[in-house]
């Protein structure tokens, strides 16, 4: 039996203090093996996103299966106000069906997928979200620039350039050089060697981005997670087709742009510890930021209308795009 009103029904509607949220999946089960370092590089993950991020973004932590010392920490974390949202799972699901199943329970207009070993420097979150009001429908922007993503699920932004929405050129970016090494290394390639290598980039007055990105920390527009992502679940522990499938395409078969920063602002650091990422932690960040919320930013970056694009039309026009693209500006032999 009921006995009088729920309260909450006569409350006002809830006011959204935030606008960005950003989502990391953590899967530490020990610490032997390929886990023996994970505990410290996770929480040097977590710290420097607590300490980067500003008052406009909320943290949301998925615990799939971990051992009982990530759960504790993650409690105490949530106890202290550092974090926003903690979800346990008791046995690890698989990593896309744990990241998207939080991303869809979102509310926030901005979501970042973040894997559990990313060090997050000062200013990731004000430079990812300038870009996505510097230039026009775009869907994804990742702190971390990648040379060679000029193809990678990027057919959107290859149609805007030739349809001249945007303004495109190589360029050279020695201040990349290092930075770039620093993740390549973190994924086991080859170095480069030659700081003058040509990036791809768009540009709009003085706002520029990189073509392109990786999927280890990406910052997408909501609506993509809702109408984009696959509704099935992926059944995948990790790998295979998973993050092609449910983060990759979705941003591409939107027809918004996947971009980076023009510059890093975040490390993917792997399953080992080192000191220069210590040193990068000490030196570079500071206490949280605190920001009035622009609830303008939400109008700025838009909502893309319900569209069922085939995976067809989607294939052929990555294909001509391609093609079309590489005829009229013809490669670098320095990119």
């Amino acid at each position: 039996m009921r006995v009088g009103s729920n309260p909450q029904k006569f409350d006002k509607k809830i006011d959204l203090e935030t606008h960005h949220r950003v989502i990391v999946v953590v899967y530490i089960p020990n610490e032997d093996g390929f886990y023996k370092n994970s505990y410290d590089v996770f929480k040097l993950c977590l710290d420097s996103l607590v300490s980067s991020t500003n008052t406009n973004c909320a943290i949301t932590i998925v615990n799939n299966g971990s051992s009982s010392k990530v759960t504790n920490l993650l409690n105490e974390y949530l106890e202290n106000d550092k974090i926003d949202t903690v979800i346990h799972h008791k046995r690890n699901i698989g990593k896309i069906d744990a990241l998207i199943g939080a991303a869809r329970g979102t509310r926030e207009q901005l979501i970042t997928y973040s894997d559990s070993d990313i060090l997050f420097l000062k200013g990731w979150q004000e430079n990812v979200e300038k870009v996505f009001t510097s230039f026009p429908n775009v869907g994804a922007v990742s702190p971390i620039p990648v040379r060679k993503g000029i193809f990678a699920f990027t057919s959107s932004v290859l149609v805007s350039i030739l349809l001249n929405k945007v303004k495109f050129r190589f360029q050279s970016i020695p201040n990349n050089f290092d930075t770039y090494n620093r993740y390549l290394e973190s994924i086991n390639w080859d170095l480069e060697t030659d700081d003058k290598k040509l990036w791809p980039i768009i540009y709009k007055g003085n706002a520029k981005a990189i073509i392109g990105s990786g999927h280890q920390v990406l910052t997408i527009s909501r609506d993509i997670a809702l109408k984009f992502t696959p509704l099935a679940p992926s059944l995948i522990l990790v790998g295979g087709d998973s993050e092609n499938n449910y983060v990759d395409r979705p941003i591409d078969l939107s027809g918004k742009l996947r971009l980076s920063t023009y510059e890093n602002y975040a490390y993917h650091m792997g399953n080992t510890l080192e000191e220069w990422m210590l040193d990068e932690y000490k030196i570079k960040l500071k206490t949280k930021v605190e920001i009035s919320i622009d609830k303008e930013i939400i109008k700025k970056i838009g909502v893309t209308p319900y569209s069922k694009i085939k995976l067809k039309i989607y294939s052929l026009r990555k294909r001509i795009a391609k093609k079309i693209f590489k005829f009229k500006y013809k490669k670098s032999t320095n990119y």
